[in-house]
This record gives C-alpha cells, sequence and structure tokens, in this order.
C-alpha cells in the first residue's frame, strides 16, 4: 500500500490499517528511525486496576482489536467447576 507525502510532511495512514492497528484521532503513536525504516507504533496507556470482591485486578485502558475478553473466559471456566 502506498501513500503520498504532502508539502507539511503529512501522511495519512488508510482507515483499514488504522482500523486494524487500533489507532484512533487524537491516539499517541510512537515514531522510530531504525535500519528497517520508519517504524510507527500505538502508544496504549498502562492496565488500570479495578477492585473485583476482595481483589484487584489489572484491566487494560484500551481494547485491543479482535483480542478475545480474558476475563470472562476465566469466569465462564471458574464456574464449570463446583
Amino acid at each position: 500500500m502506498r501513500a503520498t507525502i504532502d508539502k507539511a510532511g503529512r501522511v495519512v495512514i488508510p482507515a483499514a490499517l488504522r482500523e486494524r492497528a487500533g489507532l484512533t484521532a487524537g491516539g499517541v503513536i510512537e515514531i522510530t528511525l531504525d535500519e528497517a525504516g520508519i517504524r510507527l507504533e500505538r502508544v496504549a496507556p498502562g492496565p488500570r486496576l479495578v477492585k473485583v470482591g476482595r481483589r484487584l485486578v489489572a484491566r487494560p485502558s484500551v481494547a485491543a482489536p479482535d483480542a478475545p475478553d480474558v476475563a470472562a473466559l476465566v469466569e465462564e471456566e471458574r464456574s464449570r467447576w463446583p
């Protein structure tokens, strides 16, 4: 996929790639230069601690695209056993 750099040095990331990478308007990205070229990485805030019953559980602050709901899977597995 190709894109053009405008006079101001801006590049438009195609919508399909933004959606797959989880990039949203106002989101923060890290730009680095390495031997392979320029790398863009989404900067996601760290997990937040949420009290569930008497426990503190780490929950992601940003949902990853197409990520399974791990908490629901764990709860489903726990409820299978008496």
